[in-house]
């Protein structure tokens, strides 16, 4: 099994398979738009404003687990393009933990797990998933985008 055998919906419902990905470098998030973290989305999208071109793709993926989201990925995705301008694909509103996590993030937390375990702590966990799934790194909440911006690059410049 690997990243690209996953299918994952939009906020608009529509579902597709993250093989459309494959010759990209991935940065998935859990995200929240009520989080103290929040503003973490200025970031996230100015890194895909830069990188995009050199086949940087950034995934949002709103989630309730930790009570500071809204009630569906649809208005969540609007919050972040209104108060953020997020251009960048938002998901529906997803479980990251417990017996209801999305499949996607079952297997992001078994390929790069933390150091305390299989869970994830918080909302803005960021998953890099190199080209080709070469690589996958796990950066904590309180990570900023700009702190991977390096890592980024590196992956961006391997073809």
């Amino acid at each position: 099994m690997s990243i690209y055998d996953f299918e994952v919906r939009l906020d608009d419902g529509r579902v597709y398979a993250l093989s459309e990905y494959q010759d990209k470098v991935m940065l998935i998030v859990n995200t929240a738009t009520k989080c103290g973290l929040a503003p973490q989305f200025k970031e996230l999208e100015s890194l895909y404003e830069k990188y995009q071109e050199d086949g940087l793709v950034i995934l949002g993926f709103p989630s309730d687990q930790f009570k500071q989201e809204l009630k569906t990925g649809s208005e969540a995705a609007e919050a972040c393009r209104l108060k953020y301008g997020v251009s960048f694909p938002m998901h529906e509103l997803i479980k990251v933990n417990g017996a209801e996590t999305l499949p996607l993030f079952k297997y992001l937390k078994e390929q790069a797990p933390s150091k305390l375990g299989k869970t994830i702590k918080w909302n803005f966990t960021k998953f890099l998933v190199a080209r080709q799934e070469q690589e996958i790194k796990r950066y904590s909440p309180q990570t900023t985008p700009s702190e991977i911006e390096k890592d980024i690059v590196e992956w961006l410049d391997k073809k």
